[in-house]
Formats: structure tokens, C-alpha cells, sequence
């Protein structure tokens, strides 16, 4: 397997470093938005090799991208990484981000740690959103379920967390009127909540799960949440065929609801803010971020990374960090890519090593390094 890896400028290298379901034997089918006549979808493929598009990220981002590669060779998938070290710690890197956006245009399918996004006003835009948003991938899933072996206070949590990734709080448009008052405007549409609505009823009849739960605020926001709660129900009529089930519910009980009976949800779908927050409430009922695989999906590309997007900078080099996620973030895409077989390979492997408790790292209540944890996970191969 090769690998192919454009880092940052060395003048660069300086820059301090700071702040069916895919579990097991299972499958998760993505829905795929665009039409079946669109030919441009596919992924590249040279010589029996998909050609993937690889940022780490910050944080933790290498040390797991390097776990997923020792466990690709390991396993021969036949892939191979175009790398793009592109950091969020500094804004001199947007040449090289943009360059893995063209490698993702070339490719249609990367994978993805989390860049890290500064808090200041005088900070750069997120990389990530700008991804999302100027490759219109607009579908998140994250993919929030026990996992053997790995203790929780609630048991038999399996959600499917869907957001949209392209307007809604993120959509960026801020500014300040006068000294002192800001106004940031969120958008929602009726174009883009019907597909992101499509998506999850289309999610929910492949995998065979029964109820789709809508998350709003529309008692407060009535014309944004309100129309975006329509839609949802326009959108829901349409399936009824199918057999699912639907409801929705305001996003502060939706909390309670969580911690409280999470079995009761199944699929979820919502606007961007809110999905942001869920999918960590939802982490965190099954053992936390390390442990929750994601992917984004828009009509031509598909990004896949970790459900729950958190950088890891205090575990940053630490050798400490779980690549639970990632290991099966790259799972879902080699479902993506009709490598099924390499997909379940993997797969079982990760879990068997966790439930057997062969490696786990501290964040599962062992004591295994990330490099440890990889060995073991390839000796299950």
C-alpha cells in the first residue's frame, strides 16, 4: 500500500502546537443523494486501488491516522492515502487546505480527523465547515451504540444521529451593528431541510430501523425551527408506507430524554447546532468520543471521521489517544467502496479486541497505549 503525503511548509513546522449497521458482523447502508445517471460519484480507482484523500487533523489526528494505516496494510486493503497534514493551528495553511479540497474533488472519498478551530475574532474560518459547506456535503451521521466490553451506566443505546452540515447556526453570516451588538443570522431553508429529511427516512428504511425523531426549538423559532419542523412532517407522510414511525421533539427535553431513556430514540434528525450537541450527549452515554464512528455525505463526495468531532489537544502526543472511532469511520467507507469483506475484517477485529479486552485504552478503563491497542487490533485480523 503506498502513501502519498503533502505536509505543511517547513517554514511551518515550527508553529507551537496549542489548543445493515457498521458494528461487528452488521452493515450500515448509506443512502446515496445523488441519482443513479450521475457518473460522477465514483471513486477513483487505478490499478484495483481506490485513491482516498487523508487528513489527520490536530490533536490526536496523527497518532490515530497512523493506527488506521498500520491496520490498512495489515489487513492489504487495497487503498491508497493521498495525505494532507493541514493544521487549524495556524491560518497559514489554507494553500495546503485547499489543495486537499482539489484531492478530495479528484477522489470523491477522504477520511478525516478533527482541525482544530480558534475561538478569537481575528482566528481563521473552521476548515471543517468550510469542507461541509464548499463540497456541499451536507449529511452527518453519527453512529452512537455499546459497545462490548466497555462500561456504561445505560445499556442498549443504538442511535442513528443525522444533521444537516450546511446552514442553521453555522451558516457563518455575523456581524456587528454597533458597537456592542452583534447580530448572527441562522438560516434554514425548505431545499435543504427536505433532504437532509429525505436522508434520515432513506437511512431509516435501508437499515431497517422504525422511527425518525425530529429535533426543534420551533416553540421559540417559530418561522426558522417552525418551518424546518414542516418540512419534516411533509417529508414523513411520504414514508408512512414503509411502516416508520415519527415524532419530534424541542431540543431541551430532547436532552433530558437522553440521559434519562435514550432506547426510546432510534433515528434523529435535526439542524446543525443542535446535532452538534446531541451527538456528544450521545458519546458520552456510551463511553465517549473515541468510540463513535461518523461520516458526512453530499451528492458527489463523502468525507468520513469520527462521530464526534473532538481534537484531543491535551492528549496530543501522549501516545493515550482510543482510534476506536477512526478504525471504524474507515469501516463505513470501505462499505462505501464495496469492500465489504475488508470491512468486516476490520471490524471484528476492533470489537473482539475490545470485548475480550485483549487492548483497551484508558478511556475504556484500561491501560493500553494507542499503539498497543493497534497491535492487538491487527493480530485479530
Amino acid at each position: 500500500m503506498l502513501f502519498k503525503v503533502i505536509s505543511r511548509p517547513a517554514h511551518l513546522a515550527s508553529v507551537k502546537k496549542v489548543a445493515v449497521r457498521s458494528f461487528a458482523s452488521q452493515s450500515t447502508a448509506i443512502p446515496t443523494p445523488a441519482p443513479a445517471e450521475q457518473k460522477t460519484i465514483n471513486p477513483k480507482k487505478y490499478g484495483g486501488k481506490y485513491t482516498v484523500t487523508l487528513i489527520p487533523g490536530d490533536g490526536v489526528g496523527q497518532e490515530t491516522a497512523a493506527s488506521l494505516k498500520d491496520v490498512f496494510k495489515a489487513a492489504n486493503v487495497p487503498v491508497e492515502f493521498e495525505q494532507y497534514d493541514v493544521s487549524g493551528l495556524t491560518s497559514e495553511d489554507e494553500d495546503l487546505f485547499q489543495e486537499s479540497l482539489a484531492s478530495l474533488r479528484r477522489n470523491k472519498v477522504g477520511i478525516k480527523g478533527t482541525l482544530f478551530t480558534p475561538t478569537s475574532r481575528l482566528g481563521h474560518k473552521s476548515f471543517n465547515v468550510t469542507m461541509r459547506k464548499d463540497l456541499d456535503i451536507y449529511a452527518s451521521l453519527s453512529l452512537c451504540k455499546n459497545v462490548p466490553g466497555v462500561e456504561s451506566r445505560l445499556k442498549n443505546v443504538d442511535i442513528a444521529i443525522i444533521r444537516e452540515n450546511t446552514e442553521g447556526e453555522y451558516s457563518g453570516l455575523e456581524h456587528q451593528s454597533v458597537p456592542g451588538v452583534v447580530e448572527s443570522l441562522k438560516i434554514i431553508t425548505r431545499a435543504k431541510t427536505e433532504r437532509i429529511a429525505r436522508f434520515a427516512f432513506d437511512f431509516a428504511v435501508k437499515n431497517n430501523r422504525k422511527k425518525v425523531t425530529a429535533v426543534h426549538k420551533a416553540n421559540i423559532m417559530k418561522l426558522a425551527d417552525g418551518l424546518f419542523l414542516r418540512t419534516c412532517r411533509d417529508v414523513a407522510k411520504e414514508y408512512e408506507h414503509h411502516g416508520i414511525t415519527f415524532n419530534d421533539m424541542i431540543v431541551d427535553n430532547t436532552a433530558m430524554q437522553l440521559v434519562s431513556r435514550p432506547q426510546q430514540f432510534d433515528v434523529m434528525v435535526m439542524p446543525n447546532l443542535y446535532g452538534n450537541i446531541v451527538s456528544n450527549v450521545g458519546a458520552g452515554l456510551v463511553g465517549g468520543p473515541g468510540l463513535i464512528p461518523g461520516c458526512n455525505i453530499g451528492r458527489e463526495y463523502a468525507m468520513f471521521e469520527p462521530g464526534c468531532r473532538h481534537v484531543g489537544m491535551d492528549l496530543l502526543n501522549k501516545n493515550a489517544a482510543n482510534p476506536t472511532a477512526l478504525l471504524l469511520s474507515s469501516v463505513m467507507m470501505l462499505r462505501h467502496l464495496n469492500l465489504d469483506e475488508y470491512a468486516a475484517r476490520i471490524s471484528n477485529a476492533v470489537y473482539e479486541t475490545i470485548e475480550t479486552g485483549t487492548a483497551r485504552t484508558v478511556d475504556m478503563g484500561g491501560k493500553d497505549t494507542t499503539r498497543e491497542f493497534t497491535a492487538a487490533v491487527m493480530s485479530k485480523l
